[in-house]
């Protein structure tokens, strides 16, 4: 719960100020001499680095798969896909919005390669949350008696 409330947190904040304009991220730009405001890339690592937990567990819970090589194959698959997903929605609403508006809420700030880095960032997220938090997430599981004690390690 607390990483989603984390994810949220960026989220809301990227949200209330449109990803390509939070002070945040306009201070870091300025601070680090960056050529744009590159608070979306958070966003994006934390599409993959938070709900990689919740697509683990789910697939703890729900299939026969246990922790290893393919799971870990599987579950990033999953969050590349969510990503790819999103980047399509995003490509999708600005066909059907006015190109300026569209522009904006696609926050690319003028780079073609900006779907890509989004959802490389998103997998990245995901491989940096596994090896991370993994341990933890079933410590967390065989506490709330989810996860059977003599389930394998991450």
């Amino acid at each position: 719960y607390g990483c989603w409330f984390v994810h949220v947190l960026i989220l809301v904040y990227g949200g209330i100020y449109t990803y390509a304009e939070t002070p945040l991220g306009n201070w870091a730009r300025d601070t680090f001499h960056l050529s744009r405001n590159h608070y979306d890339r958070v966003g994006h690592l934390a599409l993959g680095f938070f709900p990689a937990l919740t697509i683990r567990e789910v697939l703890l819970r729900r299939t026969p798969l246990a922790p290893g090589g393919w799971f870990t194959f599987i579950t990033l698959s999953i969050v590349l896909a969510i990503g790819a997903f999103w980047e399509l929605v995003e490509w999708w609403t600005t066909l059907v919005v006015a190109g300026d508006v569209g522009t904006a809420f696609l926050g690319s700030q003028g780079d073609p390669w900006d779907a890509q880095w989004d959802m490389l960032l998103a997998l990245v997220g995901a491989a940096l949350s596994l090896p991370l938090l993994s341990r933890a997430h079933d410590r967390s599981m065989r506490r709330a008696g989810i996860l059977a004690e003599d389930a394998p390690p991450a």
